[in-house]
């Protein structure tokens, strides 16, 4: 059994402000990788509503995650949110299910 924390953020953004969305999480994915810590990181949009998109993540521990949230990359796409987003985004925190 792993340890890992999986994450799912979810996103909708504004009528106009998709492709802003789509152009902040895809930067987002190089400096995430390359966090300690840090196993996976990858963007996903949905192809029946260009507004909706998630983020699948994979970290080490919850430790990882939060040292991810306080970084400077974190910190400016939690401020172009506010203006993109419709409403705030949902995360989910995932664990294995014992076998």
């Amino acid at each position: 059994m792993s340890n890992t924390l999986t994450i799912v953020a979810s996103f909708t953004a504004r009528p106009g402000q998709e492709e802003r969305l789509r152009d902040e999480l895809n930067a987002m994915i190089a400096p995430s990788l390359a966090e300690e810590g840090c196993l996976g990181y990858q963007p996903f949009a949905d192809p029946n509503r260009v507004d909706r998109m998630i983020i699948v993540e994979e970290w080490a521990s919850s430790a990882a995650l939060d040292h991810h949230f306080s970084l400077p990359h974190f910190k400016h796409i939690a401020q172009a949110l506010e203006e993109i987003l419709t409403e705030p985004f949902t995360l989910r925190r995932l664990t294995d299910i014992p076998a």
